[in-house]
Parts: structure tokens; sequence; C-alpha cells
């Protein structure tokens, strides 16, 4: 069995290692236009901030160990063109422009995503730069070095972690968002409020609802932020506005939602047979809404790469579908979400939605120390179905989100939440869990 994968960060990564581990003798060929694989973006503001120091612990993977494996591994190699009718790809060696055809039995499209650039005048100047991967980190790194202004321009997770990084550098920082909120997608806004003061109390600069109009620069590099309601000095801009399905190679050959997400069955089976997808290239099933949407994740991508090995000669473990379950540090404040926000469901869902807040301590009141936390459940209120959730402390409470996720996934209900088994133990919480309360604060 003859099985070629394109692009190979997480969802490709899992899909070889795990294909090795089951199919012994598969002959593996792996096409990756960069130089690295398994690069964790998510740790770039880390690295920024110097929390983490050394970039390349942010590799979990690497091409010596897939060649360790037996996988013929081609770094700097671009598939320029899918021949699905012949079962062929045509590559280019981005090094030597040599051009070549190959073959396979089993295509794996692990294509990922890429940052959207809005054509917006000036955004061609220098110092401005993409946040998503290991050469983009070196270049914040590199570039922020002698920056007095930064200037993020995206206030989902990335763009938040980065303003924080930049501010704990000593840079005059702003946050540009068109949004009114940060993290809007994922978070309701008694916390974005949290993590707005949060962020003002450390002197970072909010321009929320401001939408960018264009950038000037002197010497070809950025000097000057427009927006509609203003402008701001900068040295160095980050461009963190969200990403997009890296997919218009196969554009016309696979069935995709209209944002260009590829779409897939629940064994990671494209429209094609014998062509799998996974990763920040395809749509996920997004269990809250019961619908398919675009949440590129890391989690989902190597879930997804993982089933594409289990299924790859024949369909024997369904994908379970997703939660979007995320969270975030800011600065002392440890956020997390899962599910659908009650804003984002009365937008997107047809549900009758409703939510309940809670605040308490994290744990009893009799230990010497204790914190308190807000807590919110999303639910239906007619059938009482849990859509989502939402926690927030300056204790590591986070957890209680993965837990909520193993709920909604199984569709409990309010009233099942509210009498489901958690140990006490005094260090760690209280009589009743939080999840507990917070769902029987919904039957009172």
């Amino acid at each position: 069995m003859k099985v070629v994968v394109i692009g190979c960060t997480h969802a490709g990564t899992a899909a070889i290692v795990n294909i090795k581990g089951i199919h012994e003798n598969a002959e593996i060929t792996v096409y990756e236009r960069n130089n690295n694989i398994s690069f964790l973006s998510c740790g770039i503001a880390l690295n920024v901030a110097q929390v983490v120091k050394d970039a390349q612990t942010l590799f979990y993977s690497s091409p010596n160990h897939l060649q360790e494996l037996g996988v013929n591994t081609k770094m700097e190699h671009e598939v320029q063109a899918v021949d699905i009718a012949n079962k062929k790809v045509t590559v280019k060696d981005l090094n030597s422009g040599e051009i070549f055809d190959d073959s396979y039995d089993k295509l794996i499209v692990t294509l990922g995503s890429w940052p959207i650039t809005p054509p917006i005048a000036g955004i061609d100047l220098g110092n401005i730069i993409l946040s998503k991967n290991y050469s983009h980190s070196q270049a914040i790194i590199e570039k922020a070095k002698d920056a007095k202004n930064v200037v993020v321009i995206g206030a989902g997770y990335i763009g938040v972690e980065l303003a924080e990084a930049f501010e704990m550098l000593g840079k005059n920082t702003t946050l540009i968002d068109a949004e009114p909120r940060i993290m809007n997608k994922y978070l309701d806004q008694t916390y974005t409020d949290i993590a707005e003061k949060a962020f003002t109390d450390h002197g970072v600069t909010l321009a929320l609802g401001h939408k960018v109009t264009s950038f000037e620069g002197t010497d070809g590099n950025v000097t000057k932020v427009k927006t509609d309601k203003g402008e701001f000095e900068t040295d160095l801009v980050i461009l963190c506005i969200g990403f997009r399905p890296n997919t218009d190679l196969l554009k016309g050959q696979l069935d995709m939602l209209p944002n260009g997400a590829i779409v897939i069955d629940e064994y990671m089976q494209t429209s094609v047979k014998d062509v799998f997808a996974a990763g920040d290239c395809c749509m996920v099933r997004f269990n809250p809404a019961e619908d398919n949407r675009y949440i590129p994740l890391a989690t989902n991508a190597v879930r997804m790469g993982t089933l594409i090995a289990k299924n790859l000669v024949e369909p024997k473990l369904k994908y379970m579908g997703t939660q979007g379950t995320s969270g975030i540090k800011i600065y002392d404040h440890n956020i997390a979400s899962t599910g659908l926000t009650e804003q984002v469901a009365k937008a997107t869902t047809s549900y009758d939605v409703a939510s309940v807040t809670i605040t308490d301590a994290h744990r009893a009141e009799f230990m010497p120390t204790f914190e308190e936390v807000t807590l919110t459940l999303v639910y239906d209120k007619t059938t009482h179905v849990i859509l989502g959730g939402q926690i927030t402390s300056l204790a590591e409470v986070t957890q209680h989100m993965n837990t909520l996720s193993v709920a909604i996934q199984n569709k409990m209900t309010v009233e099942e939440l509210a009498m489901t088994d958690f140990f006490f133990q005094p260090h760690y919480n209280k009589p009743w869990g939080l999840l507990n309360t917070v769902a029987l604060e919904v039957l009172k």
C-alpha cells in the first residue's frame, strides 16, 4: 500500500506515526514545503515572552524521527497539482527546482491553514509579520528586539497571547480588533471584561471596534497603523486576523464548505474514495450545534490524523466530533470554554438559549487560602441539554471545561450534571462540585 501525505504539521504527523504503527509495511511518502514538522504555534507567544527559552522545544517530532520509522520524508517539497482521477501528484523540489510526478494508493491531505491577509493598503511594508510557523516565530523575536511600539492586529487567542508577551517584554503594545470585544468567539462578555481589564491594568492599549484601513511607512518599513477611528505609531505589526483552510490545490476535486474547508465523513474520508483529510484544512462536526463548522485547533488535528490511520483500509473508528474546547492564561487569569457561548448560540442556532453564572470559592472556605471562581453554563431552556460553558479564576480550574466537554458530547442534561458524582477533597474543591452547583442553579 503506497500512501502519499501532503503536509506535515499536527494532523499529518499524527497520521504518519499511527499508520506506521498499524500498517508496518505501508510505503509512506510525505511532502512538506517547510524544513520542519510538528511546530506548536501556540508556543510562539511563550517563546516571545521568554517563558520558553528555546524554540526548538516547541517541536514534538522531526523529519529524522519519521525517517527512522521508514517514512520517505521529503522536506522543502511542494505538491503543485493533484490528479485524483489518476491517483497522481506533481511535486516541486524547492531547492533544486526539479518537478516530478508520484503515484499513490491512498492520499492523505493535511495541508493545514494559513493566516488571513486582507487587501489593506501598505500591507507589504517591512516589519508586518504573520504568526503561524517556526520561521514567523523567529522573525517576530528578531524584529521585536529593536521595536519600542508593537501593534497586534486580531484579538483571538494568538493575538491576545502575543499582546501579553510584548507587554511583558516592556513594549508599548496596542491590540486592535474590528470586534467590540476580545476573544468574542470563545467567551461571553463576563469573561472578556475580566481579560480586557487585565490588559488595561498592565498598560496595553485596546483599540476594539477599530477597522484597519491602511499601513504607512518610512524607508520600506511600517511606522503607523491607521484605522477608521484613529492611528497608532508602531515599529512592528503582527497580523493575527484568523485562518483560512489551505486547500486551493484541491478546489473543484473535493467537496468543500464555502470557505474552502474540505468536507469529510465520520471516518475522515473525503468525497473521493481513497482520499482522506484531517486538521485545519477540514470542517469538523461541532456537536453542540449539531452542524459542520471550521474550528482550526491542534487538538482536533491530532485526533483526526489518528483516525485516518485507524480507518485507512476500512472504516473502523468513528470521529466523535468536537466541542471546540479551549483555554488560555492571561496574566494571572486562567480562562477556558467549551461548546457554545450564549451569544454565539443565539446568533447561529435555533435553540431556546439561556445561561446561568455563579461565583463561588474554588475550594472549601475553611482552608487557609481559596480563590474566587466564575462559572457559566449555557443550556437549552426547552430540553435542558447542555450547550456550553466558561470558567475563570486565579486558581487552576480550567479542567472543569474538559469535564463539561464530555457532558456536551454525550448530550447530558442539566439535571444529569447536577447529580453527577465528583470527588470532594478540601485541598481541591467543595462538597458540591462547581459543575454540580451551576447545574443546580438552573433548577432553582
